[in-house]
């Protein structure tokens, strides 16, 4: 991936869009995709996954690699 605002980035916050944590891990952050789909599915639960559907979108579509 190239950076913040790279096609990968933009395709990995859209699909973080419709599933949390799915674009962090076409972005191979597989730890970060299970924490942000889990507390999105337990907070959904009390109608409040919208924060972690949101940070993960924001996390996906701001993501920059280590150089």
């Amino acid at each position: 991936m190239a950076g913040q605002g790279s096609a990968g980035n933009v395709l990995a916050a859209l699909c973080s869009f419709f599933i949390p944590g799915l674009g962090q891990l076409l972005q191979g952050r597989l730890f970060m995709a299970i924490v942000q789909f889990c507390l999105a599915a337990v907070l959904w639960f009390f109608l409040l996954g919208w924060i972690i559907h949101l940070w993960s979108i924001l996390d996906a579509a701001l993501f920059k690699p280590a150089s």
